[in-house]
């Protein structure tokens, strides 16, 4: 009988040891799939990725271009961190494909960062990194989403942060047009995307209804993006993508925007800034809700940022970090759902480092977010509980005049293939 319990307890610690095992490696493949924007470290701050030629573009790279991509990023701290990046090959969906490294890197999928700089005469010390993808170490040879990791050299777990970038074989073309006439209304509070893809050669795709893929993006906000996969018809080397639901967006409003470029002058929407040990503050005009408001042009930077200081030479690493205090009166609370300010700055960050915060005592949100002196595009994103899409009907208003920028993007898989080809992409401005 003793026998009997000790190989029965055995055998349940190996049950247990095996459940425990199974469960860290469920754990492992989620946050292996999780291939969103993520800024692990806080010491990370003020990360951009874009085209070294357009900082104002989307991170999208052609395959044999002279362009490349810059990702550049500060690290808060006094001292030198020595940092490595390497990259992860996705499908159209942003999960990883099954390509090897091998075959979609030439050489070594990992490089040094080796271009930092400390920062000059500010409160607050970082170091300022800089690098191109691709370079004459990083060779990039197949199309595609990638996964860009930065970690430390002596530890790759301890990854920094995480963000995305493209590369496109540019063999289709993309023919795009905005209309605020759409399919549930005229004129009112949406705007519609149809296009054509073509092929650049002018032969056929061989199944358009099931090769292709295509990804609409919406001032680069990954939230409401959408992708479709049925064209309307097709024609030749046509393939038309219109009257679909799925491509009406609520138009919302033209950005608010701000500028920290001057800490002893005026600045663009800022009310005053102050030094109070160790930061700067900067506190905003008092912003309220503009739905029912007029619609007011504002030439907008489709939610990007820039860092600038007036006077810099060099204002990447001469820019001081401000503290800067958003806020929204509102009266009374919101219920049903959370409030966020939301911009490229936004984006990677913790959801509780730009949730709006209720005061009572002036009936109004509130959020702090250090950011380095530049100008800056914002809005205030209703997230309704159970739901991760941001709207902007409930605070911006939707506003089908508003210019927002539409990124479309379309993937190729082949029968037979192994992975989504980034084959072609179109950029379209409503309301120009």
């Amino acid at each position: 009988m003793c026998i009997f319990v000790k190989n029965q307890i055995g055998l349940n610690m190996k049950r247990i040891a095996y459940i425990i095992i199974m469960c860290l490696l469920a754990v492992t493949r989620v946050a292996a799939d999780d291939t969103q924007v993520h800024i692990f470290n806080p010491n990370v701050k003020s990360l951009k990725i874009a085209p070294i030629s357009n900082m104002y573009f989307p991170p999208i790279y052609v395959l044999g271009s002279d362009d490349v991509l810059n990702v550049n990023f500060d690290y808060l701290d006094l001292d030198i961190q020595y940092l490595r990046y390497s990259v992860i090959h996705c499908n159209a969906n942003w999960q990883p494909s099954q390509l090897v490294e091998s075959e979609y890197i030439d050489g070594f999928n990992q490089a040094d960062i080796q271009d930092y700089k400390p920062s000059e005469a500010t409160f607050v010390h970082y170091f300022n990194y800089d690098f191109t993808i691709p370079n004459n170490d990083f060779v990039i040879t197949k199309s595609g989403n990638y996964l860009l990791k930065v970690y430390r050299q002596d530890d790759p777990d301890d990854v920094l942060f995480q963000t995305r970038f493209s590369v496109c074989e540019n063999t289709m073309g993309v023919y795009a047009e905005v209309s605020t006439n759409t399919d549930v209304d005229y004129n009112a509070h949406n705007q519609q995307v149809n296009f054509v893809v073509t092929t650049k050669g002018g032969e056929r795709i061989s199944d358009p209804y099931n090769e292709l893929g295509v990804i609409v993006t919406q001032n680069s906000r990954p939230d409401n993006e959408v992708m479709v996969t049925k064209p309307l018809m097709v024609s030749g080397n046509k393939v038309t993508f219109e009257h679909n639901r799925d491509l009406i967006f609520p138009a919302g409003n033209e950005y608010r925007r701000i500028e920290m470029v001057n800490i002893n002058s005026m600045n663009m929407g800022v009310e005053k800034i102050q030094y109070f040990e160790p930061y700067y503050h900067a506190t905003l005009y008092r912003n309220e809700p503009r739905v029912d408001g007029q619609y007011l042009y504002d030439k907008t930077q489709y939610g990007r940022f820039t860092v600038r200081t007036s006077g810099a030479y060099d204002s990447m690493v001469e820019s001081d970090y401000i503290i800067t205090h958003f806020n929204l009166y509102t009266g009374e609370r919101l219920e049903g759902g959370n409030l966020f300010v939301q911009g490229e700055f936004t984006l990677g960050m913790p959801p509780e480092q730009c949730l709006m915060r209720y005061d009572s005592n002036y009936g109004s949100y509130n959020c702090d977010i250090l950011l380095k002196q530049g100008a800056y595009n914002y809005q205030f994103l209703w997230v309704p509980n159970g739901s991760g899409v941001g709207q902007t009907a409930v605070i911006e208003g939707d506003k089908y005049q508003t210019s927002n920028e539409y990124l479309i993007k379309v993937y190729d898989r082949p029968f037979g293939e192994r992975y989504d080809h980034f084959v072609g992409f179109g950029i379209i401005y409503s309301g120009r």
